[in-house]
């Protein structure tokens, strides 16, 4: 069945092509489609295109279609090209000619629309509650390892005194960055498109405005055409937000991976969390952390991918859109999935405590000894001369003190302020 079709059926090799991974990929929508096409006829019978007895047998027989979707029991049939196809087939299976119904002052286009947009705001949800917990695992461990020390680096280069407390917080707090962007594409994703039909709107007195408040709508796209460019912008939006997410995952892994080397020692994983060498018996690698590097830097290329799609496409719909569900869906749930494994693998991380007992970060505290001078009178550019001199003459004897309490320094994090710049932009998503 296809809602289009006038009674020719198209060369099979010609509906395999155009069809492609819509039939496995909707299943995913099929429970928004449910909860689009419930508010819509609830708009229709309000506006005189059902009865209250047609509406009451088609909500009963949607309601039994989702009920089937949550129990795994819903199946795009042979031959049926989409959920939206699938969901129309059944009901004028089960419930006769009130079934054909349902698609009055409707197109596909802003039924599969609006079956995105439910999906895509669910997902944001998702993935801000996966992004959560990753952060507050982050600022627990900022928070007990906050009074350990750590050498930081610039250039790979041994730089000044950091803290683990200082690492883990710095990554929460990137974190915050990326929920912000999350949230915007949240306030994007959170307009109603049903009502535009193919994109020039309907002869039909709709009432766009009640379908947004039954789907939970923030507001509606009011221009029919922007309510169709749309598809594209949204993915867009979306996929540069999980980029963010991403890019900060990536370089955390990064981190882990380098510091798991033991050229550094900083950190460990218990052996059942890490894998070994078929040849060296020795090995413990961090594959986990590697693969969390390697999806996430693929995944900082959706944005692109989803721009080429689209790039210099005319306005009104075109089947190119299509193609985006096999970019976005897959590329979420890889995200979340990283953002779980991740969040667990740090439940288990062992923190070397001693890592700046070792010699090779003697000079380290150089700049600590400068600063020390400074306040005790020396001009700055006296006391680096000074110190400078200690190391080049190799009778450089570092104090190995580091006793800051400002604002952002190795022993005051801030983590209270970073929760609060977290919480608030969560609630751009979370209301």
């Amino acid at each position: 069945m296809k809602l289009w079709s006038k009674g020719l059926e198209p060369d099979k090799l010609v509906e395999n092509f155009t069809v492609g991974k819509d039939q496995e990929l909707d299943l995913q929508l099929a429970k928004h489609d449910v909860q689009g096409s419930m508010a819509h006829i609830k708009m229709l019978q309000s506006i005189g295109l059902l009865t209250a007895e047609e509406l009451k047998i088609l909500l009963g027989g949607l309601e039994k279609i989702g009920e089937e979707i949550a129990e795994g029991k819903f199946t795009i049939e042979p031959g049926v090209e989409d959920v939206h196809s699938q969901v129309e087939l059944l009901l004028t299976k089960r419930l006769g000619e009130v079934g054909k119904k349902i698609h009055s002052g409707r197109s596909r286009n802003d039924q599969v629309l609006v079956d995105l947009k439910l999906f895509f705001r669910e997902k944001i949800r998702h993935i801000a509650h996966g992004t959560e917990t990753l952060f507050n695992t982050l600022i627990s461990l900022s928070e007990k390892h906050k009074e350990v020390l750590m050498p930081g680096y610039t250039h790979l280069q041994i730089a000044m005194p950091s803290s683990f407390g200082l690492w883990f917080g710095a990554y929460a707090e990137a974190l915050v960055d990326d929920v912000q962007q999350l949230a915007a594409a949240h306030k994007i994703t959170n307009q109603n498109p049903l009502g535009s039909a193919a994109g020039y709107g309907s002869s039909f007195p709709l009432n766009r405005t009640m379908t947004t408040e039954l789907l939970g709508f923030e507001t509606l796209h009011y221009n029919v055409i922007a309510a169709q460019m749309s598809r594209g912008k949204t993915e867009r939006t979306l996929s540069a937000a999980m980029s963010s997410i991403a890019a900060t995952m990536g370089r955390f892994a990064m981190d882990v991976c380098l510091y798991m080397s033991q050229n550094f020692r900083f950190v460990s994983f218990p052996d059942t969390l890490t894998t070994g060498s078929s040849i060296m018996p020795h090995k413990k690698n961090p594959d986990v952390f590697e693969l969390i590097r390697g999806k996430c830097n693929r995944l900082q290329a959706v944005p692109n991918e989803v721009a080429l799609l689209c790039a210099n496409l005319p306005g009104g719909y075109h089947r190119d859109m299509q193609l985006l569900k096999e970019i976005m869906f897959p590329a979420i749930q890889e995200l979340l999935s990283c953002l779980e494994i991740a969040d667990f693998m740090l439940q288990y991380i062992v923190v070397n405590e001693n890592i700046m007992n070792d010699d090779r970060y003697s000079y380290i505290f150089t700049v600590e000894d400068v600063n020390r001078l400074v306040l005790s009178g020396v001009p700055f550019r006296d006391a680096y001369r000074q110190i400078g001199g200690q190391v080049h003459n190799g009778n450089y004897t570092p104090t190995k003190e580091v006793n800051h309490t400002h604002e952002g320094s190795v022993g005051n994090l801030c983590n209270d302020k970073i929760v609060g710049k977290m919480q608030k932009a969560l609630s751009g998503i979370t209301g």
